[in-house]
């Protein structure tokens, strides 16, 4: 257990320099396409699932382990690539941690078992709060009336919103204008034909297993905010002025009330 801990703790670090580059290019590239933002975050995701790094001069990435066990000692021993970082920590713990007289045989070890069994805590949590909340999700749209093809409507319902992993469907509340669900419908249709309602799983569940990372919480936050923007884009890409205009007018009347849809990973309705 302490050793894929450890290994997960380097996956997440590596993907942290991504995140950092990421967040640089996303200013750099302010004007781009967002699906060009939302590729980027793409390979962040892959890179938090390859159990290896590809190390070269030209790397973004300094170390692929950055900690790991000392080869003298069950301490810890720290490789980022920046040279005055490793040789004051690495200095510091060599000098604080006497094997098997200021600290027990194997405590390095012991330490990463415990914070082991806390990332594993962890996760059962997020992936019991995901399905609990899926479940109430699910449970409040069963009166759904079928409006047309995959699209239902309820009086449940506050906020438009998809749900489903193989036959995703629109949710839209009774009271909506005519108006506004035209474009609410293009915009959850466009999700839909994105398969960004299984992106958007995919990424929290990677969000899951590297929970203890703040910078995987901000990158999972952008991702999703992404994934709106290019969205929108599709959409609105034909629309003149006007159209823009009205568009924007009923996603925002409908992003009002939606703390049920945010509470819960598994639908998608709208963000900020």
């Amino acid at each position: 257990m302490a050793s894929v801990f450890m290994k997960i703790v380097n996956m997440s670090i590596s993907a942290s320099w991504l995140v950092l580059a990421v967040l640089v290019i996303r200013i750099v590239l302010k004007k781009a396409p967002k699906w060009v933002h939302v590729i980027l975050w793409g390979i962040v995701g892959l890179r938090m699932m390859m159990p290896f790094s590809v190390e070269s001069v030209f790397s973004l990435i300094p170390s692929s382990e950055t900690i790991s066990k000392a080869p003298d000692a069950p301490r810890p021993l720290l490789d980022s690539g920046i040279s005055i970082v490793d040789n004051r920590m690495n200095d510091y713990l060599g000098d604080h941690y006497f094997e098997g007289v200021s600290k027990p045989t194997g405590h390095f070890l012991d330490i990463t078992n415990i914070f082991a069994i806390i990332w594993i805590v962890g996760i059962v949590l997020l992936l019991s709060y995901t399905i609990i909340s899926y479940i109430r999700v699910r449970d409040k749209v069963k009166t759904a009336v079928l409006l047309r093809e995959n699209i239902y409507q309820s009086e449940l319902v506050v906020s438009p919103f998809v749900l489903g992993l193989i036959k995703p469907r629109i949710y839209l509340p009774f009271q909506m204008n005519e108006e506004d669900m035209t474009h609410v419908i293009a915009h959850e249709q466009s999700h839909i034909s994105r398969k960004d309602y299984l992106w958007k799983p995919v990424g929290f569940l990677l969000l899951t297993i590297h929970w203890f990372n703040p910078l995987m919480w901000l990158g999972y936050v952008l991702l999703c905010r992404d994934i709106e923007l290019a969205c929108d884009e599709k959409v609105i890409r034909k629309f003149d002025v006007e159209q823009k205009a009205d568009y924007s007018q009923a996603l925002l009347s409908c992003s009002v009330n939606r703390r049920m849809i945010t509470a819960c990973p598994l639908a998608f309705g709208e963000t900020s």
